[in-house]
């Protein structure tokens, strides 16, 4: 019995041995397993110190993972960098030419996500100029000015008439405006007053409305700027603006190139006006609405011959005044000539114009038809001092049949 007793302590004993023995190993396991978990959260929050959270994206771009000097390189070779109004949509593109980002922006995003262990949270961040790009370029997509000329108006939609359109460095890049282009001429042959036909009311006898005739612009007149009209309605849209001025992009011809007669009454002639009448040989001077001077006997262009001694008919304007001058050109026999004139007001490049003659004899009303001038309205000596005195640079002259 003795000997059993001693059999079952001496079990007892390897037993109780035994599991303090576990319990020796469990303790000294645990010890390392919490010694290494210290060690793997030192190494990954020191990890997470100096490099981006695994999910995050800059400009589409992951750079989990990587410190900012890492991360800055690898945007600037990879990120959709650019954005473009295209097709009337929002493209993103790559372009060498550009710095996605700098490494002082990097770090900005780099401190926003920045967590002391390891997130499972996901970070995507936009750099703030291209997220400047996308907002003005939505702004232009939705834009649209009211251009307004002469009484019309029309809707401008900048995605209809501009494409392939960036925003950089604070200023829109146009490239393809040739739909605006197009939408300007097509505005300019509507509205502009360039050799366009129509009637107006001529003096007659001593009156100031006499009978209608139908009369052509050439010179006098206005039409769209198309150039600068294009440059002055994207410089608005840049703005953002919503209206535009058509008369600050509009134009004439001749010796002037400022529009004439842009926002005048009376078919855009205005209250003040030179008329001729080739037929009657007569002169009216028309100003603020009443006649102040009529010449019953003038002489213009000679009719018969060279069709290049005629006056030209039309709505021309006086280009200047002078006096004295002298003025010259070349008879029909090739000969030259310089005739002194105490005043003179040309109203065409070709040198046709109101002036004195004094070497004139013949003052009939047919003079006109074999002996007239070489396209000017000549005037009586005694008479011109009145033409000179009602007439004014840029005013219009109507020259009919």
């Amino acid at each position: 019995m003795n000997e059993e007793l001693r059999k079952k302590n001496k079990r007892n004993n390897i037993i109780l041995l035994v599991i303090g023995l576990v319990i020796i190993v469990a303790i000294l396991a645990g010890f390392g397993i919490h010694s290494y978990n210290e060690a793997t959260r030192t190494a990954a929050e020191k990890f997470a110190q100096t490099h981006f959270n695994p999910n995050v994206k800059i400009d589409g771009v992951k750079v989990g993972k990587l410190t900012v000097a890492k991360a800055t390189d690898k945007v600037n070779k990879n990120a959709k960098n650019q954005i473009e109004l295209k097709n009337n949509k929002l493209e993103y593109s790559y372009s060498t030419t550009i710095q996605t980002i700098d490494e002082a922006e990097t770090r900005s995003l780099f401190k926003k996500q920045q967590t002391k262990m390891p997130s499972n949270k996901s970070y995507s961040f936009t750099t703030k100029d291209l997220a400047t790009a996308k907002k003005k370029l939505s702004d232009l997509k939705n834009a649209t000015i009211k251009y307004q000329i002469n009484g019309e108006s029309y809707d401008l939609k900048a995605k209809e008439l501009v494409d392939n359109v960036t925003y950089r460095d604070g200023k829109y890049q146009f490239g393809d405006t040739a739909k605006l282009t197009d939408k300007l001429n097509q505005i300019d042959k509507e509205v502009s007053s360039l050799h366009k036909s129509y009637k107006f009311t001529v003096p007659k006898g001593d009156k100031v409305k006499g009978k209608t005739i139908t009369v052509k612009n050439k010179t006098w007149g206005w039409g769209v700027y198309v150039k600068k009209a294009r440059r002055l309605l994207l410089e608005a849209l840049e703005q953002g603006k919503t209206t535009f001025n058509g008369a600050d992009a509009i134009y004439g011809v001749g010796y002037s190139t400022y529009a004439h007669g842009y926002g005048k009454s009376n078919h855009e002639i205005g209250k003040t006006y030179a008329v001729v009448s080739l037929k009657k040989q007569e002169v009216w001077l028309v100003r603020n609405g009443k006649l102040k001077v009529h010449l019953r006997d003038v002489v213009t262009g000679t009719m018969e011959g060279s069709k290049g001694d005629q006056t030209p008919r039309g709505v021309w304007y006086i280009h200047y005044k002078q006096s004295p001058s002298t003025l010259r050109g070349t008879n029909d026999d090739g000969s030259s000539y310089a005739s002194p004139v105490k005043y003179w007001m040309p109203f065409t490049l070709s040198g046709c114009g109101f002036h004195d003659a004094s070497w004139r004899t013949d003052w009939s009303k047919t003079a006109y038809l074999r002996g007239g001038s070489h396209g000017c309205v000549n005037v009586k000596p005694s008479e011109i001092r009145s033409v000179w005195n009602n007439i004014s640079k840029n005013e219009p002259v109507i020259i009919y049949e």
